[in-house]
């Protein structure tokens, strides 16, 4: 993987645990595969939370099939630019 920084800083995964990204290694990276572009780091709130299970994307809910544990607040996720930026929008 190819080290990045903003301003001389290296940036740091998003979240391990539980385990975020569109690979799942902890960082926002996107490839063309990843066609929602997973790139934002959220601390999610319940309002986010609920805000998206409001347009269908339910991130709360446990979905063992994809081993995916479901968030709660304070949880650290790479979000799509798109839902993050409707989340805002709509608050």
């Amino acid at each position: 993987m190819t080290e990045r920084n903003v301003l001389g800083t290296d940036l740091e995964p998003c979240g391990t645990d539980p385990m975020t990204g569109f690979f799942r290694d902890g960082c926002c990276n996107t490839g063309p595969e990843d066609r929602g572009s997973h790139t934002i780091c959220a601390v999610v709130t319940a309002a986010f939370l609920e805000h998206q299970r409001g347009i269908g994307n339910d991130l709360s809910t446990p979905r063992p099939e994809y081993g995916f544990p479901g968030l709660v607040p304070g949880d650290r996720w790479c979000v799509t630019a798109t839902n993050w930026a409707r989340a805002y929008a709509d608050q």
